[in-house]
């Protein structure tokens, strides 16, 4: 088991036991307007989700951890590796719980998330993309040494992409 770790959190990959909290936070306004597209996923969605994980972890050594402060075993994020449209990209996918806002918790997962894919994964580039409007999210993966690489509308959202890696960097 691929348990991620950071000075603040523990990050451990989702299992079936994290359905309930999980599908509280997905459902939750803040987070669902753009993970979801503001849509309401029932809990079988979210299972899915999970388990499609779990294969993943299995099969690839990736898919999502739930994130908990190491002082606490309430989930208050997730983040990981997971593959979006057609034909599938694999990108880096982060979120934090609207309690946990603006305490620099996203970044912390996606440092770790991504730390874990340069260290054991071998990845030598990590794609990230959001919705345009969604600003946290960009300073996030701006924060982070993302640069921007394209604007584009993608199943009908105005959504922009994001990639690091060492080819980018500006040395």
């Amino acid at each position: 088991m691929s348990v991620l770790t950071s000075a603040r959190l523990r990050l451990v990959p989702l299992a079936a036991s994290d359905l309930e909290a999980l599908h509280a936070l997905w459902t939750s306004a803040g987070v669902r307007r753009y993970l979801w597209d503001d849509e309401v996923v029932p809990s079988r969605r979210t299972a899915a989700v999970i388990d499609e994980s779990e294969r993943l972890f299995a099969t690839r050594g990736f898919g999502l951890w739930g994130a908990r402060r190491v002082d606490d075993s309430v989930l208050i994020g997730f983040g990981g590796f997971w593959h979006f449209r057609e034909p599938p990209e694999l990108e880096l996918l982060y979120g934090v719980a609207e309690s946990a806002w603006n305490r620099n918790y996203a970044t912390e997962i996606a440092q770790a998330v991504i730390a874990y894919g340069v260290t054991t994964l071998g990845m030598s580039t990590i794609r990230g993309s959001t919705d345009a409007a969604n600003t946290a999210s960009v300073r996030v993966l701006e924060k982070l040494g993302f640069r921007y690489e394209r604007r584009a509308s993608s199943g009908g959202l105005d959504t922009v992409f994001y990639v690091i890696g060492p080819q980018l960097d500006p040395d």
